[in-house]
């Protein structure tokens, strides 16, 4: 079970292991924030 690097929220695993998000530079990130953080996304983390 992963949370989200930036907003703390478990992240949903699915079919196979693979994660409802992302993985950038070493961590874990949902896909509300990925939306929520398109241009600045890199400075979040």
């Amino acid at each position: 079970m992963a949370k989200c690097a930036i907003c703390g929220n478990r992240i949903e695993e699915l079919f196979l292991g693979k994660i409802k998000g992302t993985i950038i530079k070493g961590k874990t990130v949902c896909s509300d924030c990925q939306r929520k953080y398109k241009e600045n996304f890199l400075e979040q983390l």
